[in-house]
Protein backbone atom coordinates (compact mmCIF):
# COMPACT_ATOMS: atom_id res chain seq x y z
CA UNK A 1 0.00 0.00 0.00
CA UNK A 2 1.34 3.40 -0.98
CA UNK A 3 2.32 5.78 1.76
CA UNK A 4 -0.20 8.63 2.20
CA UNK A 5 2.75 10.92 1.53
CA UNK A 6 2.84 9.94 -2.13
CA UNK A 7 -0.56 11.54 -2.74
CA UNK A 8 0.31 14.51 -0.54
CA UNK A 9 3.51 15.13 -2.52
CA UNK A 10 1.77 14.83 -5.89
CA UNK A 11 -0.94 17.24 -4.76
CA UNK A 12 1.42 19.67 -3.04
CA UNK A 13 1.03 23.34 -3.96
CA UNK A 14 4.43 24.85 -4.40
CA UNK A 15 4.64 26.32 -7.88
CA UNK A 16 2.67 29.46 -7.10
CA UNK A 17 5.95 30.71 -5.59
CA UNK A 18 8.66 28.13 -6.28
CA UNK A 19 10.36 27.27 -9.57
CA UNK A 20 11.01 23.77 -10.92
CA UNK A 21 14.74 24.02 -10.29
CA UNK A 22 17.16 22.56 -12.85
CA UNK A 23 19.09 19.32 -12.43
CA UNK A 24 22.46 20.34 -13.83
CA UNK A 25 25.53 18.25 -14.72
CA UNK A 26 28.72 19.02 -12.80
CA UNK A 27 31.35 18.17 -15.44
CA UNK A 28 34.46 19.03 -13.39
CA UNK A 29 33.31 17.04 -10.38
CA UNK A 30 32.18 14.19 -12.63
CA UNK A 31 35.58 13.89 -14.31
CA UNK A 32 37.45 14.05 -11.04
CA UNK A 33 35.26 11.52 -9.23
CA UNK A 34 34.71 9.15 -12.16
CA UNK A 35 30.93 9.29 -11.78
CA UNK A 36 28.13 11.33 -13.37
CA UNK A 37 27.35 14.02 -10.81
CA UNK A 38 24.07 15.98 -11.09
CA UNK A 39 23.32 19.01 -8.92
CA UNK A 40 19.73 19.83 -7.97
CA UNK A 41 19.85 23.63 -7.95
CA UNK A 42 17.52 24.60 -5.10
CA UNK A 43 19.85 27.55 -4.50
CA UNK A 44 18.12 29.16 -7.51
CA UNK A 45 14.73 29.43 -5.77
CA UNK A 46 13.30 32.97 -5.24
CA UNK A 47 14.54 33.00 -1.62
CA UNK A 48 17.71 31.05 -2.55
CA UNK A 49 16.60 27.93 -0.65
CA UNK A 50 14.30 24.89 -0.91
CA UNK A 51 12.51 25.98 2.30
CA UNK A 52 9.99 27.94 0.29
CA UNK A 53 8.34 24.73 -0.94
CA UNK A 54 7.35 23.32 2.45
CA UNK A 55 6.42 26.68 3.95
CA UNK A 56 4.12 27.58 1.07
CA UNK A 57 2.49 24.14 0.92
CA UNK A 58 1.66 24.38 4.62
CA UNK A 59 0.21 27.89 4.31
CA UNK A 60 -1.65 27.10 1.07
CA UNK A 61 -3.55 24.28 2.77
CA UNK A 62 -4.88 26.49 5.59
CA UNK A 63 -8.61 27.22 5.44
CA UNK A 64 -9.60 30.84 4.79
CA UNK A 65 -10.77 31.40 8.35
CA UNK A 66 -7.61 29.88 9.81
CA UNK A 67 -5.28 31.71 7.45
CA UNK A 68 -6.76 35.08 8.35
CA UNK A 69 -5.46 34.65 11.91
CA UNK A 70 -1.93 34.80 10.53
CA UNK A 71 1.10 32.54 10.89
CA UNK A 72 4.20 32.45 13.08
CA UNK A 73 7.51 30.63 12.78
CA UNK A 74 10.96 30.50 14.37
CA UNK A 75 13.98 30.60 12.13
CA UNK A 76 17.38 32.22 11.71
CA UNK A 77 17.20 32.40 7.93
CA UNK A 78 15.87 30.24 5.11
CA UNK A 79 12.61 29.00 6.64
CA UNK A 80 11.85 32.55 7.80
CA UNK A 81 12.15 33.86 4.26
CA UNK A 82 10.00 31.02 2.93
CA UNK A 83 7.23 31.69 5.44
CA UNK A 84 7.38 35.45 4.86
CA UNK A 85 7.11 35.10 1.07
CA UNK A 86 4.39 32.45 1.30
CA UNK A 87 2.34 34.62 3.68
CA UNK A 88 2.73 37.64 1.43
CA UNK A 89 1.62 35.59 -1.57
CA UNK A 90 -1.54 34.53 0.29
CA UNK A 91 -2.10 37.99 1.74
CA UNK A 92 -2.01 37.07 5.42
CA UNK A 93 0.10 38.44 8.31
CA UNK A 94 3.29 36.64 9.34
CA UNK A 95 5.38 36.90 12.51
CA UNK A 96 8.94 35.58 12.39
CA UNK A 97 10.88 35.00 15.62
CA UNK A 98 14.63 35.15 15.04
CA UNK A 99 17.49 34.75 17.54
CA UNK A 100 19.14 38.04 18.49
CA UNK A 101 22.36 36.60 17.02
CA UNK A 102 20.87 36.45 13.49
CA UNK A 103 23.03 38.38 10.98
CA UNK A 104 21.47 41.66 9.87
CA UNK A 105 21.43 40.59 6.21
CA UNK A 106 18.99 37.78 7.07
CA UNK A 107 16.85 39.98 9.30
CA UNK A 108 16.60 42.56 6.52
CA UNK A 109 15.72 39.91 3.92
CA UNK A 110 12.73 38.79 6.02
CA UNK A 111 11.67 42.37 6.72
CA UNK A 112 11.76 43.13 2.99
CA UNK A 113 9.17 40.38 2.48
CA UNK A 114 6.75 42.14 4.83
CA UNK A 115 6.89 39.93 7.93
CA UNK A 116 6.86 41.25 11.48
CA UNK A 117 10.17 40.34 13.12
CA UNK A 118 10.62 39.49 16.79
CA UNK A 119 14.21 39.10 17.98
CA UNK A 120 14.39 36.76 20.96
CA UNK A 121 17.08 34.65 22.64
CA UNK A 122 20.53 33.60 21.49
CA UNK A 123 19.64 30.40 19.62
CA UNK A 124 16.93 28.60 17.65
CA UNK A 125 15.51 26.78 20.68
CA UNK A 126 14.83 30.05 22.51
CA UNK A 127 13.26 31.54 19.39
CA UNK A 128 11.06 28.47 18.91
CA UNK A 129 9.76 28.65 22.49
CA UNK A 130 8.85 32.29 21.91
CA UNK A 131 7.08 31.37 18.66
CA UNK A 132 5.00 28.80 20.57
CA UNK A 133 4.12 31.45 23.14
CA UNK A 134 3.04 33.92 20.43
CA UNK A 135 1.02 31.19 18.72
CA UNK A 136 -0.95 30.58 21.92
CA UNK A 137 -1.34 34.23 22.89
CA UNK A 138 -2.33 35.60 19.47
CA UNK A 139 -3.99 32.54 17.95
CA UNK A 140 -1.39 32.39 15.16
CA UNK A 141 -0.81 29.21 13.18
CA UNK A 142 2.66 27.77 13.83
CA UNK A 143 4.51 26.81 10.64
CA UNK A 144 7.09 24.28 11.79
CA UNK A 145 10.34 24.25 9.79
CA UNK A 146 10.37 20.46 9.33
CA UNK A 147 8.10 18.35 11.54
CA UNK A 148 4.81 18.83 9.68
CA UNK A 149 3.24 16.59 6.99
CA UNK A 150 2.48 19.50 4.63
CA UNK A 151 6.02 20.86 5.00
CA UNK A 152 7.49 17.39 4.36
CA UNK A 153 5.26 16.93 1.30
CA UNK A 154 6.29 20.31 -0.07
CA UNK A 155 9.97 19.36 0.17
CA UNK A 156 9.12 16.01 -1.42
CA UNK A 157 8.23 17.72 -4.71
CA UNK A 158 11.99 17.95 -5.27
CA UNK A 159 12.05 14.15 -5.65
CA UNK A 160 9.32 14.28 -8.30
CA UNK A 161 11.42 16.70 -10.34
CA UNK A 162 14.65 14.72 -9.89
CA UNK A 163 13.13 11.48 -11.18
CA UNK A 164 11.47 13.23 -14.11
CA UNK A 165 14.62 15.09 -15.12
CA UNK A 166 16.75 11.96 -14.73
CA UNK A 167 14.40 10.01 -16.98
CA UNK A 168 14.52 7.20 -14.44
CA UNK A 169 16.40 6.26 -11.32
CA UNK A 170 19.83 7.57 -10.32
CA UNK A 171 22.08 5.27 -8.32
CA UNK A 172 22.03 7.52 -5.26
CA UNK A 173 20.62 10.79 -3.96
CA UNK A 174 22.52 12.80 -1.33
CA UNK A 175 20.51 15.17 0.87
CA UNK A 176 21.54 17.62 3.61
CA UNK A 177 19.91 16.99 6.99
CA UNK A 178 18.87 19.44 9.69
CA UNK A 179 15.51 18.52 11.23
CA UNK A 180 14.89 15.95 8.51
CA UNK A 181 12.05 17.49 6.49
CA UNK A 182 13.92 17.58 3.19
CA UNK A 183 15.45 14.11 3.58
CA UNK A 184 12.21 12.42 4.64
CA UNK A 185 10.17 14.08 1.88
CA UNK A 186 12.62 13.02 -0.85
CA UNK A 187 13.24 9.55 0.59
CA UNK A 188 9.61 8.50 0.92
CA UNK A 189 8.85 9.36 -2.72
CA UNK A 190 12.04 7.97 -4.30
CA UNK A 191 11.93 4.72 -2.33
CA UNK A 192 8.27 4.15 -3.26
CA UNK A 193 9.11 4.19 -6.97
CA UNK A 194 12.71 2.92 -6.90
CA UNK A 195 13.53 0.97 -3.71
CA UNK A 196 17.08 0.22 -4.88
CA UNK A 197 18.15 3.88 -5.10
CA UNK A 198 20.47 4.74 -2.24
CA UNK A 199 19.13 7.62 -0.10
CA UNK A 200 22.01 9.13 1.86
CA UNK A 201 21.59 11.96 4.36
CA UNK A 202 24.55 14.22 5.13
CA UNK A 203 25.17 16.06 8.42
CA UNK A 204 28.07 18.00 9.92
CA UNK A 205 30.01 16.07 12.54
CA UNK A 206 29.17 18.73 15.12
CA UNK A 207 25.42 18.70 14.40
CA UNK A 208 24.73 14.99 13.93
CA UNK A 209 21.22 14.84 15.40
CA UNK A 210 19.74 12.47 12.78
CA UNK A 211 22.84 10.29 12.70
CA UNK A 212 22.82 9.85 16.47
CA UNK A 213 19.05 9.31 16.56
CA UNK A 214 19.15 6.57 13.92
CA UNK A 215 22.08 4.93 15.70
CA UNK A 216 20.21 5.00 19.02
CA UNK A 217 16.92 3.88 17.49
CA UNK A 218 15.14 6.85 19.03
CA UNK A 219 15.29 10.65 18.87
CA UNK A 220 18.13 12.09 20.88
CA UNK A 221 18.77 15.71 21.86
CA UNK A 222 22.29 16.95 21.32
CA UNK A 223 23.77 19.01 24.15
CA UNK A 224 25.01 21.56 21.63
CA UNK A 225 25.52 21.88 17.88
CA UNK A 226 28.18 23.54 15.75
CA UNK A 227 27.30 26.77 14.04
CA UNK A 228 29.30 26.77 10.80
CA UNK A 229 26.55 25.05 8.80
CA UNK A 230 23.85 27.05 10.57
CA UNK A 231 21.11 25.96 8.15
CA UNK A 232 21.23 22.44 9.63
CA UNK A 233 22.19 23.27 13.24
CA UNK A 234 19.32 21.35 14.88
CA UNK A 235 19.69 19.74 18.32
CA UNK A 236 16.68 17.40 17.94
CA UNK A 237 15.11 16.06 14.74
CA UNK A 238 11.36 15.90 14.23
CA UNK A 239 9.20 13.03 15.45
CA UNK A 240 7.58 12.50 12.05
CA UNK A 241 10.77 13.08 10.08
CA UNK A 242 12.67 10.59 12.25
CA UNK A 243 10.04 7.89 11.68
CA UNK A 244 10.16 8.42 7.91
CA UNK A 245 13.96 8.51 7.75
CA UNK A 246 14.23 5.40 9.89
CA UNK A 247 12.04 3.56 7.39
CA UNK A 248 13.32 4.94 4.06
CA UNK A 249 16.89 6.26 4.44
CA UNK A 250 19.86 3.96 3.84
CA UNK A 251 22.49 5.92 5.77
CA UNK A 252 23.49 9.27 7.22
CA UNK A 253 27.12 10.23 6.59
CA UNK A 254 29.06 12.88 8.53
CA UNK A 255 31.39 15.58 7.21
CA UNK A 256 33.68 18.12 8.84
CA UNK A 257 34.08 21.86 8.30
CA UNK A 258 37.03 21.53 5.94
CA UNK A 259 35.16 19.03 3.75
CA UNK A 260 32.18 21.39 3.58
CA UNK A 261 34.43 24.30 2.57
CA UNK A 262 36.00 22.17 -0.16
CA UNK A 263 32.51 21.28 -1.42
CA UNK A 264 31.56 24.97 -1.60
CA UNK A 265 34.56 25.45 -3.87
CA UNK A 266 33.62 22.38 -5.94
CA UNK A 267 30.14 23.76 -6.57
CA UNK A 268 31.54 27.17 -7.43
CA UNK A 269 33.97 25.74 -9.97
CA UNK A 270 31.16 23.91 -11.79
CA UNK A 271 28.37 26.49 -11.49
CA UNK A 272 30.07 29.81 -10.61
CA UNK A 273 27.54 30.02 -7.77
CA UNK A 274 28.38 30.19 -4.06
CA UNK A 275 26.22 28.00 -1.85
CA UNK A 276 25.98 28.31 1.92
CA UNK A 277 27.66 25.66 4.10
CA UNK A 278 24.43 23.70 4.57
CA UNK A 279 23.87 23.95 0.81
CA UNK A 280 27.18 22.21 0.12
CA UNK A 281 26.69 19.39 2.62
CA UNK A 282 25.30 16.96 0.04
CA UNK A 283 28.31 17.39 -2.25
CA UNK A 284 30.71 16.93 0.68
CA UNK A 285 28.95 13.74 1.74
CA UNK A 286 28.73 12.48 -1.83
CA UNK A 287 32.50 12.81 -2.30
CA UNK A 288 33.14 10.95 0.95
CA UNK A 289 30.68 8.16 0.11
CA UNK A 290 31.98 7.61 -3.43
CA UNK A 291 35.56 7.38 -2.17
CA UNK A 292 34.59 4.97 0.60
CA UNK A 293 32.53 2.70 -1.66
CA UNK A 294 34.88 2.90 -4.65
CA UNK A 295 32.02 3.73 -7.02
CA UNK A 296 32.85 4.40 -10.68
CA UNK A 297 30.52 5.11 -13.59
CA UNK A 298 27.46 5.68 -11.38
CA UNK A 299 24.90 8.49 -11.69
CA UNK A 300 24.42 10.41 -8.46
CA UNK A 301 22.41 13.47 -7.43
CA UNK A 302 23.36 16.01 -4.75
CA UNK A 303 20.90 18.63 -3.48
CA UNK A 304 22.29 22.18 -3.47
CA UNK A 305 19.83 23.24 -0.82
CA UNK A 306 20.57 26.94 -0.36
CA UNK A 307 22.76 29.94 -1.13
CA UNK A 308 22.14 32.37 1.73
CA UNK A 309 25.81 32.89 2.41
CA UNK A 310 27.11 35.80 4.49
CA UNK A 311 29.76 37.47 2.34
CA UNK A 312 32.25 37.88 5.19
CA UNK A 313 32.15 34.12 5.83
CA UNK A 314 33.85 33.54 2.47
CA UNK A 315 37.20 34.37 4.06
CA UNK A 316 36.92 31.38 6.35
CA UNK A 317 35.70 29.14 3.52
CA UNK A 318 38.61 30.11 1.29
CA UNK A 319 41.11 29.46 4.10
CA UNK A 320 39.80 25.97 4.78
CA UNK A 321 38.74 24.74 1.32
CA UNK A 322 42.21 23.59 0.28
CA UNK A 323 42.65 21.65 3.53
CA UNK A 324 39.25 20.01 3.07
CA UNK A 325 40.00 19.16 -0.55
CA UNK A 326 43.42 17.72 0.43
CA UNK A 327 45.12 20.40 -1.65
CA UNK A 328 47.09 21.79 1.31
CA UNK A 329 48.80 20.39 4.38
CA UNK A 330 50.02 22.14 7.53
CA UNK A 331 53.12 20.99 9.40
CA UNK A 332 54.97 22.01 12.55
CA UNK A 333 58.70 21.44 12.00
CA UNK A 334 61.66 21.66 14.35
CA UNK A 335 64.99 22.56 12.73
CA UNK A 336 68.41 23.25 14.28
CA UNK A 337 69.09 26.95 14.92
CA UNK A 338 72.26 26.95 12.85
CA UNK A 339 73.55 28.12 9.49
CA UNK A 340 72.31 26.15 6.51
CA UNK A 341 69.27 24.72 8.30
CA UNK A 342 66.74 26.68 6.25
CA UNK A 343 68.42 25.70 3.00
CA UNK A 344 68.44 22.05 4.09
CA UNK A 345 64.75 22.25 4.93
CA UNK A 346 63.80 23.91 1.63
CA UNK A 347 65.78 21.29 -0.27
CA UNK A 348 63.87 18.57 1.58
CA UNK A 349 60.58 20.12 0.48
CA UNK A 350 61.72 20.00 -3.15
CA UNK A 351 59.65 21.74 -5.82
CA UNK A 352 56.46 21.82 -3.81
CA UNK A 353 54.75 25.19 -3.39
CA UNK A 354 54.91 26.72 0.09
CA UNK A 355 51.57 28.29 1.09
CA UNK A 356 52.58 29.43 4.59
CA UNK A 357 55.85 29.77 6.48
CA UNK A 358 55.98 31.20 10.00
CA UNK A 359 58.94 31.40 12.33
CA UNK A 360 60.15 33.25 15.39
CA UNK A 361 63.36 32.83 17.33
CA UNK A 362 62.93 30.53 20.31
CA UNK A 363 66.33 29.60 21.67
CA UNK A 364 69.92 29.18 20.46
CA UNK A 365 69.48 25.47 19.74
CA UNK A 366 66.30 25.01 17.70
CA UNK A 367 63.66 26.86 15.68
CA UNK A 368 59.95 26.11 15.32
CA UNK A 369 58.42 26.47 11.86
CA UNK A 370 54.74 26.48 10.91
CA UNK A 371 54.60 25.50 7.25
CA UNK A 372 51.80 25.11 4.71
CA UNK A 373 52.42 23.12 1.54
CA UNK A 374 50.27 22.80 -1.59
CA UNK A 375 49.38 19.23 -2.57
CA UNK A 376 48.54 17.85 -5.99
CA UNK A 377 48.04 14.18 -5.04
CA UNK A 378 46.05 14.53 -1.82
CA UNK A 379 46.61 12.36 1.24
CA UNK A 380 49.18 10.09 -0.42
CA UNK A 381 51.43 13.07 -1.14
CA UNK A 382 50.91 14.41 2.39
CA UNK A 383 52.14 11.12 3.87
CA UNK A 384 55.05 11.11 1.44
CA UNK A 385 56.12 14.62 2.52
CA UNK A 386 55.99 13.61 6.18
CA UNK A 387 58.21 10.62 5.44
CA UNK A 388 60.69 12.61 3.37
CA UNK A 389 61.08 15.33 6.02
CA UNK A 390 61.57 12.83 8.82
CA UNK A 391 64.08 10.91 6.73
CA UNK A 392 65.94 14.21 6.26
CA UNK A 393 66.27 14.46 10.03
CA UNK A 394 63.50 16.92 10.87
CA UNK A 395 61.01 16.49 13.72
CA UNK A 396 57.61 17.00 12.03
CA UNK A 397 54.04 17.07 13.38
CA UNK A 398 51.09 17.03 10.97
CA UNK A 399 48.73 19.89 11.93
CA UNK A 400 46.30 19.50 9.02
CA UNK A 401 43.54 18.08 11.26
CA UNK A 402 44.27 20.07 14.41
CA UNK A 403 41.36 22.49 14.84
CA UNK A 404 43.16 24.87 17.18
CA UNK A 405 46.19 25.01 14.87
CA UNK A 406 44.02 25.84 11.85
CA UNK A 407 41.71 28.27 13.59
CA UNK A 408 44.13 30.21 15.78
CA UNK A 409 47.76 29.10 16.04
CA UNK A 410 48.64 29.57 12.36
CA UNK A 411 48.02 33.32 12.94
CA UNK A 412 49.84 33.48 16.26
CA UNK A 413 53.06 31.51 15.77
CA UNK A 414 55.94 32.82 17.85
CA UNK A 415 53.91 34.02 20.84
CA UNK A 416 55.87 32.04 23.42
CA UNK A 417 56.16 33.97 26.69
CA UNK A 418 58.85 33.72 29.36
CA UNK A 419 58.46 33.67 33.13
CA UNK A 420 54.81 32.55 33.29
CA UNK A 421 53.92 29.83 35.76
CA UNK A 422 50.82 27.62 35.70
CA UNK A 423 49.40 28.82 32.36
CA UNK A 424 46.24 27.12 31.13
CA UNK A 425 44.71 27.51 27.67
CA UNK A 426 41.05 27.46 26.65
CA UNK A 427 38.97 27.93 23.49
CA UNK A 428 35.65 29.73 23.96
CA UNK A 429 32.59 30.34 21.80
CA UNK A 430 29.89 32.93 22.46
CA UNK A 431 27.02 34.52 20.48
CA UNK A 432 28.38 37.23 18.20
CA UNK A 433 26.62 40.57 18.59
CA UNK A 434 27.65 44.19 19.33
CA UNK A 435 29.47 44.32 22.65
CA UNK A 436 29.83 40.53 22.92
CA UNK A 437 33.59 40.58 23.26
CA UNK A 438 33.42 43.24 26.00
CA UNK A 439 30.84 41.17 27.87
CA UNK A 440 33.03 38.09 27.52
CA UNK A 441 36.07 39.81 29.01
CA UNK A 442 33.99 41.34 31.79
CA UNK A 443 32.54 37.92 32.64
CA UNK A 444 35.97 36.29 32.80
CA UNK A 445 36.90 38.87 35.42
CA UNK A 446 40.31 39.93 36.75
CA UNK A 447 41.05 37.36 39.43
CA UNK A 448 43.25 35.35 37.08
CA UNK A 449 45.82 37.05 34.88
CA UNK A 450 45.16 36.68 31.14
CA UNK A 451 48.44 35.62 29.56
CA UNK A 452 47.30 34.99 25.96
CA UNK A 453 44.32 36.23 24.01
CA UNK A 454 43.35 35.71 20.38
CA UNK A 455 40.04 36.73 18.85
CA UNK A 456 39.16 36.52 15.20
CA UNK A 457 35.79 37.16 13.61
CA UNK A 458 35.09 34.45 11.05
CA UNK A 459 31.88 35.91 9.68
CA UNK A 460 29.73 33.44 11.60
CA UNK A 461 27.05 33.87 14.23
CA UNK A 462 29.48 32.97 17.01
CA UNK A 463 32.72 34.59 18.16
CA UNK A 464 35.76 32.44 18.94
CA UNK A 465 38.46 33.23 21.47
CA UNK A 466 41.68 31.48 22.44
CA UNK A 467 42.74 32.57 25.92
CA UNK A 468 45.59 31.68 28.24
CA UNK A 469 45.33 32.37 31.96
CA UNK A 470 47.68 31.99 34.89
CA UNK A 471 45.91 29.66 37.34
CA UNK A 472 47.87 28.16 40.29
CA UNK A 473 47.01 24.49 40.98
CA UNK A 474 45.37 25.41 44.30
CA UNK A 475 42.89 27.65 42.46
CA UNK A 476 42.07 25.30 39.57
CA UNK A 477 38.80 24.07 41.10
CA UNK A 478 37.58 27.64 41.73
CA UNK A 479 38.55 28.55 38.18
CA UNK A 480 36.56 25.68 36.63
CA UNK A 481 33.54 26.52 38.79
CA UNK A 482 33.76 30.10 37.53
CA UNK A 483 33.93 28.97 33.88
CA UNK A 484 30.85 26.76 34.28
CA UNK A 485 28.90 29.63 35.83
CA UNK A 486 29.57 31.79 32.74
CA UNK A 487 27.63 29.38 30.45
CA UNK A 488 30.10 29.84 27.58
CA UNK A 489 31.00 26.82 25.48
CA UNK A 490 34.66 26.02 26.13
CA UNK A 491 37.34 23.42 25.44
CA UNK A 492 40.62 23.15 27.36
CA UNK A 493 43.64 23.12 25.04
CA UNK A 494 46.50 23.13 27.58
CA UNK A 495 47.65 19.68 26.40
CA UNK A 496 47.30 20.49 22.69
CA UNK A 497 50.60 19.81 20.84
CA UNK A 498 50.17 23.00 18.80
CA UNK A 499 50.11 25.00 22.04
CA UNK A 500 53.14 23.24 23.50
CA UNK A 501 55.19 23.81 20.33
CA UNK A 502 54.34 27.42 19.56
CA UNK A 503 52.74 29.17 22.52
CA UNK A 504 53.46 27.36 25.76
CA UNK A 505 55.63 28.62 28.55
Amino acid sequence: MASPYIEKILKARVYDVAIESPLEPAPRLSRRLGNEVLLKREDLQPVFSFKLRGAYNRIAHLSESTARRGVVCASAGNHAQGVALAARRRGIPAVVVMPQTTPQIKVQAVADLGAQIVLHGDDYDSAFEQALTLSRERGLVLVHPFDDPDVIAGQGTIAVEILRHCGGAPDAVFVPVGGGGLLSGIAVYVKYLYPNVKLIGVEPQDAASMYESLRAGKRVTLERVGIFADGVAVRRVGEETFALCREHVDEVILTDTDEICAAIQDVFEDTRSIVEPAGALAVAGMKKYLAREGWQGKRVVAINSGANMNFDRLRHVAERADLGGEREALFAVVIPEERGSYLHFIEAIGQRSVTEFSYRYTDPKSAQLFVGLALTRGHAEQEAVLGELRQAGFAVTDMSHDEMAKLHVRYMVGGRARGIAHEVLYRFEFPERPGALHRFLKSIGSRWNITLFHYRNHGSDYGRVLAGMEVPPAEREDFLLHLNELHYSYVEETANPAYRMFLGT
